[in-house]
């Protein structure tokens, strides 16, 4: 029998959800007994949007824990199959994150009502998203595959296309990536660095989430 489900905050669409804050969190949680402080000290500095990566194992009682707390949108990230989508949805998450675009996870997503934000790198994997019916991807390595460059030569072929770039963003190059026109949203880790974390020094972490919040 699947767990109950914590009541996290459900929007209807991956568009609501993306719009809800410039950078969404990318966080890897180590240790589930950090994950409420963490996820109150990011909504506390405006960062809502919270992806949990399934890198770690606690990464599904992180997800459980950060449901609970008011106003936190929590998804799940890393998904690579289609099996893990009932887990992360099971375990309350809102939203799901693959790093590459797969017909089959998208097909489990949509079965269960979960939007998907899938990630792309490269011109073929745009079109076979937008194929399917997506509008708005990850771009992801960002830097490592080209981070603005890239995203400005797909405007002209793709204009209908909106990006979430991920991967190597930082305080300060993640302004010039939400300037640009296609750019919906960014993702990126810095905003709950390791050592805040390792330290609780969740001060420091609601400081940087209002720097994320403020840009645009």
């Amino acid at each position: 029998m699947a767990s109950a489900k914590p009541s996290g905050t459900r929007l209807r669409s991956l568009d609501e959800i993306c719009r809800q804050c410039p950078v969404i969190a990318v966080l890897t949680v180590h240790d589930v007994r950090t994950a409420q402080a963490l996820a109150k000290s990011l909504v506390a500095g405006g960062v809502r949007v919270l992806e949990i990566t399934l890198r770690s194992t606690d990464a599904l009682d992180a997800i459980r824990a950060m449901s609970g707390v008011e106003n936190a949108i929590v998804g799940a990230g890393t998904i690579v199959s289609a099996g893990q989508v009932q887990d992360v949805v099971d375990a309350g998450a809102v939203f799901g994150v693959s790093p590459g675009f797969s017909p089959a996870i998208l097909h489990e997503c949509r079965r269960a009502g979960f939007p998907l934000l899938p990630g792309v790198s490269t011109a073929t994997e745009i079109m076979s998203a937008r194929d399917h019916g997506i509008d708005i991807v990850k771009f992801f390595p960002a830097e490592a595959a080209g981070g603005r460059a890239m995203l400005r030569s797909f405007l002209a072929p793709f204009p209908d296309i909106r990006f979430c770039p991920t991967g190597g963003l930082t305080e300060h190059n993640t302004p010039d990536y939400l300037g640009m026109s296609n750019v919906i949203c960014a993702g990126g880790s810095w905003v709950a660095p390791a050592s805040a974390v390792g330290d609780g020094d969740w001060a420091e972490i609601t400081r940087l989430a209002r720097i994320a919040s403020s840009f645009r």
